[in-house]
């Protein structure tokens, strides 16, 4: 019996062994399989790496044969990333006046302006005006100049107003411009008309410049001192085609300097002041000198509130062929802006000296030239504005006799595209 027993499980031992066995083979042959296939599939992913390689090569290759192509007939430096920024400005206005057209348009000032001479380009009629859209573009060239371009698209005309490139890095603080431009002379002369506090250029700048003021075809060197203190000092080249304080046609004639610096008192209260000076000939070949001071002060009154008061005063010796013009007005504004969307104003303006021959063709009084304007503006965002403003004009003579105009105006001035904030 011990026998059949021993037998029994000898036999059942070495069957569980032959299974096993089995088992084991089947197993290490589904592994080859497995690996049979990994090493394929690895094959196939590095051929593929390999053609991906040699594409990238083949592509870098033809990238370099193209910029040595394009070397050959261009500079290296690509524009693509640099295209032009543009924006778009829309300026209109609705008035009453109690002026007719027609008068209106044939103003005069006494000793600055003949009737017919004066320029209107802006809110000239009474009820609605289109005055103007403004295309600004602007660009970064190459790595040595920026280019500026401004123009201006009346209901019936098209005007270059600013077209120059300017430095971008040239050593010690200097700066070049060159082309078309507005003069940095004063205050506001620099300024659009968008940008101005209020929509009426200040009187003296019309009496003496014209809507224009001085903008020419020229060059412009600045330097800004390397101190703690701006102090900026600057001279300018122009044609000087503005007829009414220069204009000899036949070279350049105007040169234009000035100093302008500004400082900070406490942590709310900046002040900006300017000393300039324009000197020319006029169409008779005479000399022509304007001299101008500025002042501008900022309380910040908190995030959004602040007040502005700004101030100019213009001196002209214009000589004649056997006198001298000495002429002289300022403008006075203090603006107070509640919050971001709020702002009202006040403005002065007044001829203050005005000794010309030219004074005995008017048989009426024409001491006391000056203006009145009282400004609201709502700003529902930035970049739209509204504007209701009051003016008292009792510097103009009407159909050949002094007249006060009185003024009610609104007007509203929108900005789309890439439009830097102006400074104050």
């Amino acid at each position: 019996m011990k026998k059949i027993i021993v037998l029994s499980l000898l036999t059942f031992s070495s069957l569980f062994a032959s299974s096993e066995l089995d088992e084991i083979q089947a197993q290490l042959k589904q592994q080859r399989i497995v690996m049979q296939k990994l090493q394929e599939r690895v094959m196939e992913l590095t051929k593929a790496d390999e053609a991906r390689k040699k594409a990238n090569e083949k592509r870098k290759e033809d990238e370099l044969d193209a910029k040595m192509a394009s070397s050959k007939s261009s500079s290296s430096f690509s524009q693509n990333a640099y295209l032009p920024a543009i924006a778009l400005i829309l300026n209109m206005s609705t008035l009453g006046r109690n002026v007719n057209n027609p008068e209106y348009a044939d103003y005069a000032i006494p000793g600055f302006i003949k009737s017919g001479d004066a320029e209107l380009p802006f809110n000239p009629n009474k009820g609605f005006n289109f005055n103007y859209a403004e295309v600004a573009m602007s660009s970064t060239v190459d790595p040595y100049f920026d280019a500026f371009a401004i123009f201006h698209l009346h209901k019936d005309a098209f005007e270059i107003e600013e077209a120059y490139v300017r430095t971008r890095a040239l050593p010690y603080g200097f700066r070049v411009k060159a082309g078309k431009f507005k003069s940095d002379f004063g205050r506001i002369n620099s300024k659009h008309q968008h940008s101005w506090h209020f929509d009426a250029q200040p009187l003296i700048y019309k009496a003496l410049f014209g809507p224009d003021s001085i903008s020419d075809e020229g060059i412009q060197l600045q330097w800004v001192a390397p101190t703690d203190t701006y102090i900026m000092a600057g001279i300018e080249g122009m044609q000087g085609t503005n007829k009414q304080s220069f204009g000899d046609p036949d070279s350049n004639n105007l040169y234009v300097g000035y100093l302008k610096s500004s400082v900070d008192i406490g942590e709310n209260l900046s002040l900006l002041g300017g000393l300039s000076i324009a000197h020319g000939k006029t169409v008779l070949k005479k000399n022509s000198n304007v001299y101008g001071v500025d002042l501008t002060a900022r309380d910040e009154l908190g995030a959004y509130s602040s007040v502005i008061w700004q101030s100019e005063y213009l001196y002209r010796n214009k000589d004649r062929a056997n006198s001298t013009d000495k002429q002289a007005g300022l403008y006075s504004e203090l603006i107070y802006n509640v919050n971001h969307n709020w702002a009202t104003g006040a403005r002065y303006d007044r001829i203050t000296k005005n000794d010309t021959v030219d004074l005995s063709a008017y048989s009426v009084d024409t001491s006391n030239l000056d203006r009145y304007t009282a400004l609201l503006q709502y700003k529902p965002f930035p970049m739209s504005r509204i504007r209701l403003e009051y003016t008292r004009d009792n510097s103009k003579i009407i159909a050949n006799r002094r007249k006060s105009i009185n003024e009610v105006m609104m007007t509203l001035n929108v900005a789309t595209g890439a439009h830097g904030a102006h400074d104050y």
